[in-house]
Formats: C-alpha cells, sequence, structure tokens
C-alpha cells in the first residue's frame, strides 16, 4: 500500500502524520524533512533557543524513536525534487522515490535574503534553523554592536534578546512604522517605545543600499542607510520576510498564487495532494472570500488536521480564529484574527502599563482581531468571540469595570 506521503517535517507535517495515526489510519506514513535533525518548533528559535534558555531537547516536536513508535517513517536530509503526479511518486535529489496514495506538501518557507551588495560578508545572519541560531548565538557578545534589518516579528524578538545580553542594538525598518505588515499603529507605537525604553535605536522609514566591510574586509562593519549614512556594527541579522516553498508543486502543474492554492479542506488543485502550513494559500474562515497565508503554529496545527480528516473521510474539526504570539523582554504580544478592514480601534486598559488589549471591530462592530499585551482574558474571549463572528459593543470593551467573561457573556 502506497499510503501517505508527507514532505516537510515541521510542525504541520508532524501534526498531519500524528492526526493520522489518531485517526486510525492503517497504511503507511513516510515523513521526508531537509534538515538532518528530527522535526523540531520554529517559533522558539528567536526567543528562548536563541536567549539560552531551552535546549535543542525541549525544541524538537517528536524524536525519531517517538515517530517510529507511531509507526511513522522518518527520512531526514532529503530534499524532494519533483512530483509525478500521473505515476503517484515523488523523486529526492538523489533519486530515491516514494509512492503514495495521498500527499501533504508541508514544504514551509524560506527567508527572503537582502538584495545588496555586501550581503555575503560574514557576521551577516538569517534566522530560521537552529543551525542559524547556532551561528547567531555565538556572536551575540556583550558589547557588540548589532544591526537588525527589518522590524517584523523576527527582528523584534532578536533584539529583545540581543539588548538582554548586552549588545548595542539598532532596528532598521523600511515602513514608517515596526510590524507594519501585521498589526496596527497603536500596537507598532507601543513596540516602538518599548524597545527604545530599553535601550534600542529604532530607525524607521529607513532603507538600506549596502552592507561595508569594517577593518576586516571579509567581514562587515557598517550598514550604508539610503540617506548615505551609515549604522556601525559587528554584527547584521536580517529578518525581511519569507518566501512560500511553492516552487516544487508549481513544477507539477498545481495551481500556486502566493503559495500553494488549496481549499478549505487544504485540498489542493490535484485531489490527491494536500498543502499545509507556511507553504500554503488557503481560505480565510471568518472572513468572507478573503484568502491567503497564515505564518503561524495554529496554521500549521489546523491545515494538518484539516488534511487529515480530508484522508480519512472524518469531519473536519472546527476551524478557530488565527492566532499568533510573540515574546519580547517581559510582554507577551497575543494576537486573535485579523485587522485588515477594521473600522475602529477600541483600548482597553492603558499601554503605559504593559497590560492592555486593542480590539479591532468592523463597520457594524464585528469583531475582527485583538491585539493582546500582558491580557491573555482578552485573548481568550476575543479568540472566542471572533470565532463566533459577534457584534460586541465597544463601550463595554472599553470598561474595564466590565469582566471579560461578562463580555463573553453578553457581549452586544
Amino acid at each position: 500500500m502506497a499510503g501517505v506521503v508527507i514532505v516537510g517535517a515541521g510542525q504541520a507535517g508532524v501534526q498531519a502524520a500524528e492526526s493520522l495515526r489518531r485517526g486510525g489510519y492503517a497504511g503507511a506514513v513516510t515523513l521526508i524533512g531537509e534538515e538532518p535533525v528530527a522535526p523540531y518548533q520554529r517559533p522558539p528559535l528567536s526567543k528562548a533557543y536563541l536567549a539560552g534558555t531551552m535546549d535543542l531537547d525541549r525544541v524538537i516536536l517528536k524524536p525519531e524513536a517517538t515517530l517510529a513508535e507511531d509507526a511513522i517513517a522518518f527520512v531526514p536530509a532529503t530534499r524532494i525534487t519533483a512530483i509525478d503526479r500521473a505515476a503517484r511518486t515523488v523523486t529526492a535529489e538523489d533519486g530515491r522515490s516514494w509512492a503514495y496514495e495521498h500527499l501533504i506538501l508541508a514544504t514551509g518557507s524560506r527567508v527572503r535574503r537582502l538584495p545588496v551588495e555586501g550581503a555575503q560578508l560574514a557576521g551577516v545572519h538569517y534566522l530560521r534553523t537552529t543551525t542559524d541560531v547556532d551561528g547567531l548565538r555565538a556572536e551575540l557578545v556583550a558589547g557588540a554592536r548589532l544591526a537588525v534589518i527589518g522590524g517584523g516579528y523576527i527582528g523584534l524578538e532578536v533584539a529583545a534578546v540581543a539588548r538582554k545580553a548586552g549588545l548595542a542594538v539598532t532596528v532598521i525598518e523600511a515602513a514608517e512604522r515596526v510590524l507594519a505588515r501585521v498589526t496596527t499603529p497603536e500596537i507598532s507605537a507601543f513596540y516602538q517605545d518599548l524597545h527604545r525604553a530599553e535601550g534600542v535605536t529604532i530607525l524607521t522609514g529607513t532603507g538600506v543600499t549596502a552592507l561595508e566591510a569594517g577593518a576586516d574586509p571579509a567581514r562587515v562593519g557598517a550598514v550604508r542607510l539610503a540617506d548615505g549614512s551609515t549604522v556601525p556594527a559587528d554584527l547584521v541579522l536580517v529578518g525581511i520576510g519569507i518566501i512560500p516553498n511553492a516552487e516544487l508543486a508549481a513544477q507539477a502543474g498545481l495551481a500556486t498564487t502566493n503559495g500553494i492554492d488549496t481549499d478549505t479542506n487544504a485540498c489542493t488543485s490535484d485531489p490527491a495532494i494536500f498543502a499545509i502550513g507556511d507553504c500554503a494559500s488557503r481560505p480565510l474562515a471568518h472572513y468572507g472570500d478573503r484568502r491567503g497565508r497564515l505564518e503561524s503554529v495554529h496554521n500549521a496545527l489546523e491545515q494538518a488536521k484539516l488534511a487529515a480528516a480530508a484522508i480519512l473521510g472524518t469531519p473536519p474539526p472546527p476551524l478557530e480564529a488565527p492566532w499568533f504570539w510573540s515574546d519580547q523582554y517581559d510582554v507577551k504580544l497575543q494576537i486573535a484574527g485579523l485587522s485588515t478592514g477594521a473600522a475602529r480601534t477600541v483600548l482597553r486598559g492603558d499601554p503605559a502599563t504593559r497590560r492592555f488589549a486593542a480590539f479591532h471591530l468592523a463597520p457594524g462592530n464585528r469583531l475582527l482581531a485583538v491585539d493582546a499585551v500582558n491580557s491573555a482574558p482578552e485573548f481568550i474571549v476575543g479568540r472566542q468571540l471572533i470565532a463566533r463572528q459577534q457584534v460586541v459593543a465597544p463601550e463595554k470593551l472599553a470598561d474595564m469595570s466590565i469582566s471579560m467573561k461578562a463580555i463573553a457573556a453578553d457581549p452586544a
């Protein structure tokens, strides 16, 4: 029996394999990963793993022995280069091939490279794998100067770790505010103030034109900005986004649009092939006819369960509101939903206390998203209200004397 072949051994791929087994799937399950290590979590890489407070054993999702106990054949250090849809086989770079009844593409994404002169210099780092983090961590030496190019989650999380380690940190962001792609101006302002209070220099609306060598001609020494000025740097972290690994699917003739196109069950344009996680473009539940990619643990887990249910022929799991999180200093940001299209934002609490939430409402006051800073109840209830597509009274959200439990029971 050909069984299920899963290409990609990250969070999505592992969850798909586990869901198949838990659902009673009796056929062969093969999990193929490009990296030479057991499947591991990526979110801690820019946080606890980089800081050295979490070791590799705690980052690993499933040791190889555990996968074997579940009759999941794990194939590490293997890059799949071709899909033959007619023969239902996948072929690796080294010539090995696997037959499948169903194929799950969990190919993930890769970092976007900085397209400027000097980007190849030593001391220029990206953050996607444990190897990347190990190389960066070795250079996080107190007193060193770190330039972070990109003010997204990865860049700000690395900036926080580096600042706590005693480095001088400058964040350089091309947009007019940090986190511009993922959150609202209110949250951006809070994080800019937070990092500046911790001693980080934040430069927004600032482009990078080159990386320049220092005393060692092979190593980075400065970042050249669009206005001609430079930021001295002993090392550089580039965090300017990721690119979905959709080429394998496109070469096989599957539909791709900023990722591998899928339906609500994570199925691609070929009914025998599914796509899950960062590589997949999916319909966005709770947001009308919108679709897109969600770069999150929630998305990886949910799509994996959807694909497994479709293969098993069982009912799909209920769809949750998307959720994300970020840890920086003593601040935990938890986001539920997507704020695009919001007509108004209601603040609950005071940002100056580092404990507040921003609720984003569509016209008519339907809750679209919540950004909760050190505010777990607001996040938990917000997720529930978004999933219910609930209309919420703005004055109740703003009134701290009304508990979130009471708002959940009577939101309008």
